[in-house]
């Protein structure tokens, strides 16, 4: 599984930003497209609960997110 960065920014200063694990960004994808215009809740990695409305986001940012091994070794070392 590939982890996703989803990014819902309210205004220039005011965003959350929520991770998922799917097998591709199409189905990423498809995750936000279903999320429009709904109530949606989720616990970030800080264990802060989050419920938003996405019909109140401006914009909705979207990427694969590589997260970095703070003990020096590489992903590849992994594999």
């Amino acid at each position: 599984m590939k982890e996703f960065k989803i990014t819902y920014f309210f205004d220039e200063e005011h965003y959350i930003r929520r991770f998922v694990h799917m097998d591709s960004q199409e189905q990423a994808e498809k995750l936000v497209q279903s999320e429009r215009d709904q109530y949606i809740s989720f616990t970030d990695s800080r264990g802060i609960y989050h419920e938003l409305n996405t019909r109140d986001v401006r914009v909705i940012q979207l990427s694969e997110y590589f997260r970095n091994d703070k003990s020096g070794r590489k992903a590849t070392d992994y594999r």
